[in-house]
Protein backbone atom coordinates (compact mmCIF):
# COMPACT_ATOMS: atom_id res chain seq x y z
CA UNK A 1 0.00 0.00 0.00
CA UNK A 2 3.15 2.61 0.85
CA UNK A 3 4.55 1.86 -2.31
CA UNK A 4 1.05 2.26 -4.82
CA UNK A 5 0.77 5.81 -2.38
CA UNK A 6 4.35 6.71 -2.86
CA UNK A 7 4.05 5.45 -6.67
CA UNK A 8 1.03 7.69 -7.39
CA UNK A 9 2.42 10.97 -5.59
CA UNK A 10 5.54 10.51 -7.93
CA UNK A 11 3.17 9.98 -10.77
CA UNK A 12 0.76 13.00 -9.61
CA UNK A 13 3.98 15.49 -9.48
CA UNK A 14 5.44 14.34 -13.03
CA UNK A 15 2.11 14.80 -14.59
CA UNK A 16 1.77 18.26 -12.74
CA UNK A 17 5.23 19.35 -14.15
CA UNK A 18 4.65 18.17 -17.41
CA UNK A 19 1.28 19.10 -17.44
CA UNK A 20 1.46 21.55 -20.96
CA UNK A 21 2.50 18.30 -22.62
CA UNK A 22 0.31 15.92 -21.10
CA UNK A 23 -3.42 17.50 -21.65
CA UNK A 24 -2.58 19.08 -25.21
CA UNK A 25 -1.49 15.04 -25.46
CA UNK A 26 -4.70 13.79 -23.75
CA UNK A 27 -7.21 15.98 -25.92
CA UNK A 28 -5.80 15.13 -29.12
CA UNK A 29 -6.22 11.50 -28.00
CA UNK A 30 -9.55 11.28 -26.86
CA UNK A 31 -10.84 13.65 -29.92
CA UNK A 32 -9.21 10.94 -32.11
CA UNK A 33 -11.09 8.25 -30.10
CA UNK A 34 -14.26 10.50 -30.43
CA UNK A 35 -13.70 9.98 -34.30
CA UNK A 36 -12.92 6.73 -34.40
CA UNK A 37 -16.75 5.53 -35.41
CA UNK A 38 -16.39 7.81 -38.45
CA UNK A 39 -13.46 5.70 -39.92
CA UNK A 40 -15.20 2.39 -39.03
CA UNK A 41 -18.01 3.66 -40.72
CA UNK A 42 -16.29 4.72 -43.72
CA UNK A 43 -14.85 1.32 -44.65
CA UNK A 44 -17.70 -0.82 -43.71
CA UNK A 45 -19.00 1.17 -46.94
CA UNK A 46 -15.54 0.48 -48.37
CA UNK A 47 -14.26 3.47 -48.43
CA UNK A 48 -10.26 4.20 -49.48
CA UNK A 49 -8.09 3.83 -46.60
CA UNK A 50 -7.13 7.75 -47.31
CA UNK A 51 -10.60 9.05 -47.59
CA UNK A 52 -11.46 7.30 -44.57
CA UNK A 53 -8.20 8.84 -42.47
CA UNK A 54 -9.36 12.13 -44.30
CA UNK A 55 -12.96 11.86 -43.08
CA UNK A 56 -11.57 11.52 -39.25
CA UNK A 57 -9.07 14.12 -39.23
CA UNK A 58 -11.67 16.50 -40.79
CA UNK A 59 -14.04 15.79 -38.04
CA UNK A 60 -11.58 16.10 -35.38
CA UNK A 61 -10.28 19.29 -36.35
CA UNK A 62 -14.11 20.53 -36.78
CA UNK A 63 -14.90 19.35 -33.23
CA UNK A 64 -11.67 21.62 -32.21
CA UNK A 65 -12.93 24.27 -33.64
CA UNK A 66 -16.35 24.38 -32.21
CA UNK A 67 -14.54 23.94 -28.55
CA UNK A 68 -11.93 26.54 -29.10
CA UNK A 69 -14.73 29.14 -30.99
CA UNK A 70 -17.12 28.61 -29.03
CA UNK A 71 -15.18 29.47 -25.74
CA UNK A 72 -14.15 32.55 -27.21
CA UNK A 73 -17.31 33.22 -28.69
CA UNK A 74 -19.02 33.36 -25.56
CA UNK A 75 -16.29 35.18 -23.62
CA UNK A 76 -15.94 38.06 -26.50
CA UNK A 77 -19.26 38.17 -26.60
CA UNK A 78 -20.03 38.75 -22.71
CA UNK A 79 -17.03 41.40 -22.85
CA UNK A 80 -18.55 43.13 -25.99
CA UNK A 81 -22.04 43.76 -24.14
CA UNK A 82 -20.91 44.37 -20.28
CA UNK A 83 -19.81 47.82 -21.21
CA UNK A 84 -23.36 49.16 -22.36
CA UNK A 85 -24.75 48.39 -19.05
CA UNK A 86 -22.30 50.96 -17.60
CA UNK A 87 -24.42 53.10 -16.06
CA UNK A 88 -27.32 50.42 -15.09
CA UNK A 89 -24.35 48.80 -13.01
CA UNK A 90 -24.08 52.40 -11.42
CA UNK A 91 -27.26 52.61 -10.21
CA UNK A 92 -27.66 48.68 -8.91
CA UNK A 93 -24.22 50.15 -6.79
CA UNK A 94 -26.05 53.14 -5.18
CA UNK A 95 -28.89 50.89 -4.20
CA UNK A 96 -26.65 48.36 -2.86
CA UNK A 97 -24.86 51.21 -1.34
CA UNK A 98 -28.13 52.64 0.23
CA UNK A 99 -29.57 49.53 1.40
CA UNK A 100 -26.35 49.06 3.53
CA UNK A 101 -27.01 52.39 5.02
CA UNK A 102 -30.39 51.88 5.56
CA UNK A 103 -28.99 48.34 7.46
CA UNK A 104 -26.63 50.04 9.56
CA UNK A 105 -24.30 47.38 7.69
CA UNK A 106 -22.34 50.18 5.33
CA UNK A 107 -18.74 50.69 6.32
CA UNK A 108 -15.40 52.17 4.26
CA UNK A 109 -14.64 48.39 3.47
CA UNK A 110 -17.91 47.68 2.01
CA UNK A 111 -18.00 51.21 0.12
CA UNK A 112 -14.61 50.33 -1.54
CA UNK A 113 -15.98 47.02 -2.32
CA UNK A 114 -19.25 48.27 -4.36
CA UNK A 115 -16.85 51.13 -6.23
CA UNK A 116 -14.76 48.38 -7.53
CA UNK A 117 -18.20 46.81 -8.89
CA UNK A 118 -17.29 48.15 -13.09
CA UNK A 119 -18.33 46.48 -16.05
CA UNK A 120 -15.33 47.90 -17.32
CA UNK A 121 -12.94 45.94 -14.94
CA UNK A 122 -15.31 43.11 -15.15
CA UNK A 123 -14.38 42.74 -19.34
CA UNK A 124 -10.98 43.08 -18.21
CA UNK A 125 -11.43 40.35 -15.96
CA UNK A 126 -13.02 38.36 -18.96
CA UNK A 127 -10.35 39.08 -20.97
CA UNK A 128 -7.59 37.54 -18.66
CA UNK A 129 -10.32 34.45 -18.55
CA UNK A 130 -10.76 33.85 -22.38
CA UNK A 131 -6.63 34.58 -22.60
CA UNK A 132 -6.82 31.34 -19.68
CA UNK A 133 -9.27 29.20 -21.58
CA UNK A 134 -7.71 29.94 -24.78
CA UNK A 135 -4.14 28.55 -22.86
CA UNK A 136 -5.44 25.88 -21.66
CA UNK A 137 -6.03 24.49 -25.07
CA UNK A 138 -1.84 24.42 -25.12
CA UNK A 139 -0.25 25.23 -28.12
CA UNK A 140 -2.64 25.07 -31.07
CA UNK A 141 0.08 23.60 -33.63
CA UNK A 142 1.32 20.93 -31.44
CA UNK A 143 -2.55 20.01 -30.82
CA UNK A 144 -3.32 20.31 -34.54
CA UNK A 145 -0.20 18.51 -35.01
CA UNK A 146 -0.68 15.41 -32.06
CA UNK A 147 -4.28 15.18 -33.85
CA UNK A 148 -2.62 14.13 -37.30
CA UNK A 149 -0.23 11.99 -35.92
CA UNK A 150 -3.11 10.08 -34.02
CA UNK A 151 -5.41 9.72 -36.40
CA UNK A 152 -3.03 8.65 -39.18
CA UNK A 153 -2.17 5.71 -37.23
CA UNK A 154 -5.19 4.73 -36.70
CA UNK A 155 -5.11 2.53 -39.40
CA UNK A 156 -2.02 0.40 -38.40
CA UNK A 157 -3.19 0.40 -34.47
CA UNK A 158 -5.34 -3.09 -35.33
CA UNK A 159 -2.04 -4.62 -36.25
CA UNK A 160 -0.30 -3.48 -33.04
CA UNK A 161 -3.04 -4.67 -30.74
CA UNK A 162 -3.26 -7.91 -31.86
CA UNK A 163 0.58 -8.10 -30.97
CA UNK A 164 0.42 -7.17 -27.78
CA UNK A 165 -3.00 -9.35 -26.90
CA UNK A 166 -0.38 -12.15 -27.70
CA UNK A 167 1.16 -11.10 -24.33
CA UNK A 168 -0.69 -8.92 -22.49
CA UNK A 169 -3.90 -10.01 -22.91
CA UNK A 170 -5.46 -8.31 -19.91
CA UNK A 171 -3.94 -5.00 -20.96
CA UNK A 172 -5.51 -4.94 -24.61
CA UNK A 173 -8.90 -6.38 -23.41
CA UNK A 174 -8.45 -3.19 -20.69
CA UNK A 175 -7.58 -0.43 -23.27
CA UNK A 176 -10.22 -1.74 -25.55
CA UNK A 177 -13.37 -1.29 -22.54
CA UNK A 178 -11.07 2.26 -22.22
CA UNK A 179 -12.15 3.12 -25.63
CA UNK A 180 -15.54 2.07 -25.88
CA UNK A 181 -16.13 3.98 -22.51
CA UNK A 182 -14.52 7.18 -23.69
CA UNK A 183 -16.53 6.65 -26.51
CA UNK A 184 -20.01 6.31 -24.96
CA UNK A 185 -19.13 9.15 -22.49
CA UNK A 186 -19.00 11.39 -25.18
CA UNK A 187 -22.01 10.45 -26.43
CA UNK A 188 -23.83 10.40 -23.50
CA UNK A 189 -22.78 13.88 -22.49
CA UNK A 190 -22.92 15.06 -25.45
CA UNK A 191 -26.76 14.02 -25.94
CA UNK A 192 -27.55 16.09 -22.27
CA UNK A 193 -25.49 18.60 -22.92
CA UNK A 194 -27.82 19.26 -25.86
CA UNK A 195 -30.32 19.16 -24.07
CA UNK A 196 -29.92 21.05 -21.50
CA UNK A 197 -28.67 23.96 -23.97
CA UNK A 198 -32.37 23.82 -26.21
CA UNK A 199 -33.97 24.10 -22.25
CA UNK A 200 -31.90 27.20 -21.00
CA UNK A 201 -32.29 29.11 -24.69
CA UNK A 202 -35.57 28.29 -24.64
CA UNK A 203 -35.67 29.76 -20.93
CA UNK A 204 -33.54 32.65 -21.31
CA UNK A 205 -35.62 33.47 -24.72
CA UNK A 206 -38.67 33.45 -22.48
CA UNK A 207 -37.17 35.56 -19.81
CA UNK A 208 -35.85 38.15 -22.24
CA UNK A 209 -32.12 37.32 -21.21
CA UNK A 210 -29.96 38.81 -23.92
CA UNK A 211 -27.51 36.38 -25.85
CA UNK A 212 -29.94 33.32 -24.89
CA UNK A 213 -28.45 31.05 -27.97
CA UNK A 214 -25.27 32.64 -27.15
CA UNK A 215 -25.63 31.24 -23.56
CA UNK A 216 -27.52 27.64 -24.46
CA UNK A 217 -24.62 26.66 -26.42
CA UNK A 218 -22.25 27.88 -23.69
CA UNK A 219 -24.42 25.54 -21.69
CA UNK A 220 -23.47 23.03 -23.62
CA UNK A 221 -19.91 23.50 -23.36
CA UNK A 222 -19.92 23.70 -19.60
CA UNK A 223 -21.74 20.44 -19.33
CA UNK A 224 -18.73 18.34 -20.50
CA UNK A 225 -17.49 19.67 -17.13
CA UNK A 226 -18.67 17.18 -14.52
CA UNK A 227 -20.88 18.11 -11.53
CA UNK A 228 -19.89 21.89 -11.22
CA UNK A 229 -20.55 22.57 -14.99
CA UNK A 230 -24.25 24.37 -14.53
CA UNK A 231 -22.23 26.63 -11.90
CA UNK A 232 -19.97 28.40 -15.01
CA UNK A 233 -22.73 28.04 -17.29
CA UNK A 234 -25.55 29.97 -15.00
CA UNK A 235 -22.69 32.68 -14.22
CA UNK A 236 -22.89 35.15 -17.51
CA UNK A 237 -26.59 34.88 -18.00
CA UNK A 238 -27.23 35.40 -14.40
CA UNK A 239 -25.04 38.76 -14.75
CA UNK A 240 -27.06 40.27 -17.57
CA UNK A 241 -29.94 39.55 -16.19
CA UNK A 242 -29.14 41.45 -13.33
CA UNK A 243 -28.07 44.78 -15.26
CA UNK A 244 -30.58 44.08 -18.02
CA UNK A 245 -33.88 43.86 -15.83
CA UNK A 246 -32.84 43.98 -12.07
CA UNK A 247 -32.34 41.08 -9.37
CA UNK A 248 -35.59 39.48 -9.71
CA UNK A 249 -34.58 38.13 -13.44
CA UNK A 250 -31.32 37.34 -11.78
CA UNK A 251 -32.92 35.32 -9.24
CA UNK A 252 -35.83 33.41 -11.83
CA UNK A 253 -32.47 32.73 -13.96
CA UNK A 254 -30.76 31.00 -11.15
CA UNK A 255 -33.70 29.51 -9.94
CA UNK A 256 -34.89 28.31 -13.53
CA UNK A 257 -30.82 27.09 -14.13
CA UNK A 258 -31.40 25.39 -10.67
CA UNK A 259 -34.38 23.68 -11.39
CA UNK A 260 -33.37 22.57 -15.06
CA UNK A 261 -29.45 21.99 -15.00
CA UNK A 262 -29.40 20.49 -11.38
CA UNK A 263 -32.13 17.96 -12.20
CA UNK A 264 -30.85 16.99 -15.65
CA UNK A 265 -27.16 17.06 -14.87
CA UNK A 266 -26.87 16.09 -11.17
CA UNK A 267 -29.66 13.75 -10.88
CA UNK A 268 -30.21 12.61 -14.14
CA UNK A 269 -27.30 12.56 -16.08
CA UNK A 270 -24.61 11.11 -13.53
CA UNK A 271 -27.14 8.06 -13.81
CA UNK A 272 -26.55 7.49 -17.42
CA UNK A 273 -22.64 8.43 -17.17
CA UNK A 274 -22.09 6.28 -14.22
CA UNK A 275 -23.90 3.38 -15.99
CA UNK A 276 -22.07 4.06 -18.88
CA UNK A 277 -18.35 4.01 -18.16
CA UNK A 278 -18.70 2.11 -14.82
CA UNK A 279 -17.48 5.28 -11.99
CA UNK A 280 -19.99 6.18 -9.80
CA UNK A 281 -20.35 10.29 -8.35
CA UNK A 282 -18.56 10.62 -6.25
CA UNK A 283 -15.70 9.29 -8.10
CA UNK A 284 -16.23 11.35 -10.79
CA UNK A 285 -16.12 14.45 -8.73
CA UNK A 286 -12.94 13.57 -7.25
CA UNK A 287 -11.60 12.93 -10.59
CA UNK A 288 -12.86 16.47 -11.21
CA UNK A 289 -10.61 17.96 -8.59
CA UNK A 290 -7.57 15.57 -8.67
CA UNK A 291 -7.05 16.53 -12.86
CA UNK A 292 -8.25 20.36 -12.59
CA UNK A 293 -5.27 20.73 -10.07
CA UNK A 294 -2.49 18.30 -11.94
CA UNK A 295 -4.05 19.30 -15.86
CA UNK A 296 -4.82 22.80 -15.31
CA UNK A 297 -8.40 24.14 -17.15
CA UNK A 298 -8.50 21.24 -19.88
CA UNK A 299 -8.13 18.39 -16.39
CA UNK A 300 -11.96 19.98 -15.96
CA UNK A 301 -12.87 18.84 -19.26
CA UNK A 302 -10.95 15.77 -19.59
CA UNK A 303 -11.55 14.61 -15.95
CA UNK A 304 -13.24 11.26 -16.72
CA UNK A 305 -11.30 10.02 -19.93
CA UNK A 306 -7.99 10.83 -17.21
CA UNK A 307 -10.01 8.47 -14.79
CA UNK A 308 -11.03 5.68 -17.35
CA UNK A 309 -7.18 5.59 -18.65
CA UNK A 310 -5.98 5.16 -15.45
CA UNK A 311 -8.33 2.46 -14.42
CA UNK A 312 -7.28 0.90 -17.59
CA UNK A 313 -3.68 0.75 -17.14
CA UNK A 314 -3.55 0.42 -13.47
CA UNK A 315 -6.62 -1.73 -12.27
CA UNK A 316 -8.50 -3.66 -15.15
CA UNK A 317 -5.31 -4.58 -16.66
CA UNK A 318 -4.20 -6.80 -13.39
CA UNK A 319 -6.10 -8.87 -11.43
CA UNK A 320 -4.27 -8.02 -7.76
CA UNK A 321 -5.61 -4.71 -8.28
CA UNK A 322 -9.13 -5.73 -8.86
CA UNK A 323 -10.24 -5.05 -5.17
CA UNK A 324 -10.30 -1.66 -6.44
CA UNK A 325 -13.37 -2.17 -8.51
CA UNK A 326 -16.17 -2.01 -5.81
CA UNK A 327 -14.67 1.45 -4.49
CA UNK A 328 -14.93 3.31 -7.69
CA UNK A 329 -17.89 1.43 -9.90
CA UNK A 330 -21.37 2.50 -9.66
CA UNK A 331 -22.93 -1.08 -8.97
CA UNK A 332 -21.35 -4.05 -7.09
CA UNK A 333 -22.97 -7.36 -8.67
CA UNK A 334 -24.26 -9.41 -5.63
CA UNK A 335 -22.30 -12.88 -6.90
CA UNK A 336 -18.99 -10.71 -5.89
CA UNK A 337 -20.71 -9.23 -2.48
CA UNK A 338 -18.50 -11.72 0.46
CA UNK A 339 -20.91 -14.86 1.73
CA UNK A 340 -21.80 -15.29 5.17
CA UNK A 341 -19.03 -16.50 7.89
CA UNK A 342 -19.01 -19.56 10.06
CA UNK A 343 -20.80 -17.10 12.81
CA UNK A 344 -23.44 -16.11 10.47
CA UNK A 345 -24.46 -19.49 9.60
CA UNK A 346 -24.28 -20.95 13.12
CA UNK A 347 -26.41 -17.96 14.03
CA UNK A 348 -28.94 -18.72 11.88
CA UNK A 349 -28.95 -22.21 12.36
CA UNK A 350 -29.55 -21.81 16.18
CA UNK A 351 -33.35 -22.06 17.30
CA UNK A 352 -34.96 -18.56 18.62
CA UNK A 353 -35.18 -18.81 21.84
Amino acid sequence: MLLSVGGAALGAAALYGAAQIVAPMMLALVLTIAVLPIGAAARRHRWPGWLATLAMLVSSYAILVVLIVGSALCMVKLAGILPTYASKATDLTDQVQNWLESTGLNNSSSEKALQQIDPSKVTALLERILSGVLGGFGDIFVLVTLMFFFVSAVAGFAPRMRALARSKPELTLSLARFVNATQRYLVVTALFGAIVAVLDTGALWLLGVPLPLVWGFFSFLTNFIPNIGFVIGVIPPALLALLDSGWQSMLIVILVYCVLNVTIQTFIQPRYVGATVGLSAEVTFLSLVVWTFLLGALGALLAVPMTLLMRALFIDSDRRANWVEPLITTKVDPEDEPGPGPNDRARRAAPAT
